[in-house]
């Protein structure tokens, strides 16, 4: 490892909208971390609660911290302006409602350096909003691989929030705006160029699930846009795929029908009808691939045959899941 004469300055991003309840708390174990050498970008997404005021108070208290204002574009659209302001050799992301332990960006810096690595990554877990405790989600990964194949296979943690990055990887590669379930589509995109990636086991990134946020919602009529993203980013997947690693053409086509089960299973069952186009493309993608639905190895019978009969009789697909699970729509 070349020796240094000045610590290396990592640049952390944190997009803020509408956290005013739980900003501090992160912003707060940001500012703990042991390897001090830090900016703090936090970029206020157009919040239209006291984020952005907190924000600036924040900044107050610790000069390493850096604050931005831009009309609501989106969590890609906060971290991209983050990343043209970032001055640091490496590069964190960190949701505004999720939390940090101290020696995080410790560990992964020493791992980074250690082995001269384009990235780093550590573990997490997840904690959902009505509970007291963590519902522990422990990624167990290769020391030092993380391949697509195992994204493709949904066995590896896509997150950038759980990484360290080289400035260098981001210097022409940015997130896709306006869409969720952006960091998979990224890191596909950049795992060519990043020979090892430095997956460290210690759970110090907590995931925290709230009401409100792309993912959860108590209202049953509501779909959140995650679930339509999903499907379009395993297609853009599939073509990176078929030009960079046809090899797993396999395992990139199980990626598509399991996102667009993910789908089926998620969408208001009111929402299921011929006047949703997007809805429609799913189902017709469903009956146009069962032959290779049925034919993956990498499918369970269960996945088989669920999205068999998604494709053929959807609403009672649905009607069977929900006497499965216990709870409907």
């Amino acid at each position: 490892m070349e020796d240094r004469k000045k610590p290396v300055l990592i640049s952390i991003i944190v997009p803020v909208y509408n956290v005013f309840g739980y900003l501090a708390r992160c912003v707060d174990s940001i500012r703990r971390q042991t390897y001090r050498n830090l900016e703090i970008i936090l970029v206020d997404d157009g919040s239209t609660d006291r984020s952005g005021a907190l924000a600036e108070k924040l900044a107050m208290g610790d000069r390493r911290i850096r604050v931005f204002h831009k009309e609501n574009g989106g969590s890609s659209s906060a971290r991209n302006l983050g990343i043209s302001k970032a001055r640091g050799e490496y590069i964190g992301f960190i949701d505004s409602d999720d939390y940090i332990e101290p020696a995080m960006y410790q560990r992964l810096l020493e791992a980074a350096l250690s082995e001269n690595l384009l990235m780093a990554q550590i573990s997490r877990d997840e904690i959902e909003e009505k509970l007291t405790d963590y519902q522990i989600d422990i990624l167990h990964a290769k020391k030092w691989a993380v391949s697509v194949r195992e994204l493709l296979l949904h066995r590896g943690d896509c997150s950038f929030c759980t990484k360290l990055v080289h400035a260098s990887l981001l210097k022409e590669e940015r997130f896709p705006e306006g869409e969720l379930n952006e960091d998979f589509y990224l890191l596909v995109k950049l795992l060519p160029r990043i020979p090892l990636v430095a997956v460290l086991p210690q759970q110090e990134y907590h995931v925290f699930y709230r009401y409100g946020s792309n993912t959860r919602t108590r209202d049953q009529e509501q779909f959140p846009q995650v679930f339509t993203d999903i499907v379009r980013n395993a297609d853009r997947v599939y073509a990176i795929v078929e030009k960079e690693y046809p090899a797993l053409l396999p395992e990139a086509v199980r990626f598509g029908l399991f996102q667009r089960l993910d789908y089926m299973l998620h969408i208001p069952i009111s929402q299921m009808n011929e006047d949703n186009e997007f809805y429609c493309q799913v189902k017709a993608y469903l009956r146009s691939h069962r032959r290779q639905a049925l034919g993956s190895p990498y499918l369970t019978r269960k996945n088989k045959a669920y999205l068999l009969l998604l494709g053929t009789a959807p609403k009672l697909a649905r009607r069977v899941h929900r006497k499965i699970k216990g709870k409907g729509r």
